[in-house]
């Protein structure tokens, strides 16, 4: 493992190599053990879309594991005004210990991987959310105590979480059924990839059909960032792809609920569902610090 790209690069053994460090590295914080693991290291993050918890998580991690954290915007680069990628990689490689970015296009993070001589971690593309889904399948392993025999059900829009969230709930033995629209369907690289996993893997564009006998179902907002304009063209389109009380009663009795925040309650979520399974969001959402260290340690120790 030299990146974190997306869940594709990774293999079953990594992704729970991962999970048992972030464990490991959460128990420790818990307890106040130090583990200085990365004392002398230096993380660029490159944000191109700002973010709350990926700011902040990515920064805290660091100076836990004794490193340092150094934030740059797309006002602090030269990407994106003449200068490019590969020179930009090759530069930062000689300055840093590893590089976070978060931005647009996939392919800007692997030409950062492929000229740099650096560790390269995704913080998020418009085409996979590696870092979050390592989060949740975190959270779920810990509420659910192991990932044999779950199903997982995703409800909504075929973005970023949902490419990741199948691949990585697959390659960890889960069931995956997502719902979605038809003209919001994920893209064929990630469809051709759950094909190989046969009956394990569903596809509708009934919700009601993807939650039956859920353990877990997640959801995101229908217009995530940069898709603004799109808003209302897009509640028209997720109407009746909402997880609500009918939904829920269709999942088993005991199923948990994930969102990778911001929520919008009301429109994916209700506010009743989001508050009764707040303990877990709200677990995840601090499971992003955990899974990330265990990342950067794997990376960068």
């Amino acid at each position: 493992m030299k990146h974190l790209l997306k869940m594709l690069d990774l293999s079953t053994d990594e992704i729970i190599d991962i999970l048992n460090l972030a464990d490991q590295l959460k128990y420790e914080l818990k307890h106040g053990i130090p583990h200085p693991h990365l004392k002398g290291k230096t993380l660029g993050m490159i944000f191109q879309k700002a973010s709350t918890r990926t700011r902040v998580s990515f920064e805290t991690g660091m100076y836990q594991l004794g490193g340092y954290p150094l934030f740059l915007s797309s006002n602090d680069l030269q990407i994106g005004r003449g200068e490019p990628v590969q020179d930009t990689a090759r530069v930062l490689s000689r300055y840093l210990s590893g590089i976070m970015i978060r931005t647009f296009e996939q392919k800007e993070v692997e030409d950062l991987a492929q000229y740099g001589s650096i560790p390269i971690i995704n913080g998020l593309t418009d085409f996979c959310h590696p870092c979050q889904v390592l989060a949740d399948l975190m959270t779920i392993r810990e509420f659910k105590g192991s990932f044999d025999g779950l199903k997982m059900c995703f409800i909504g829009d075929g973005n970023n979480m949902a490419n990741s969230l199948i691949v990585g709930c697959l390659k960890v033995g889960m069931s995956v059924s997502i719902a979605c629209p038809n003209d919001y369907q994920p893209p064929k690289e990630i469809l051709d990839f759950a094909a190989g996993y046969g009956d394990k893997f569903e596809m509708t564009d009934c919700p009601k059909q993807a939650a039956k006998d859920a353990d877990v179902l997640i959801t995101d907002v229908w217009a995530s960032m940069g898709q603004e304009g799109e808003a209302e063209k897009r509640k028209k389109a997720f109407d009746g792809y909402q997880i609500n009380d009918e939904l829920m009663a269709l999942a088993h009795s005991d199923a948990m609920v994930l969102h990778c925040l911001p929520a919008h309650r009301e429109e994916e979520i209700t506010e009743k569902v989001f508050e009764a399974h707040a303990n877990e969001i709200f677990e995840e959402a601090e499971n992003r610090l955990h899974a990330q260290k265990a990342v950067m340690v794997k990376l960068m120790a």
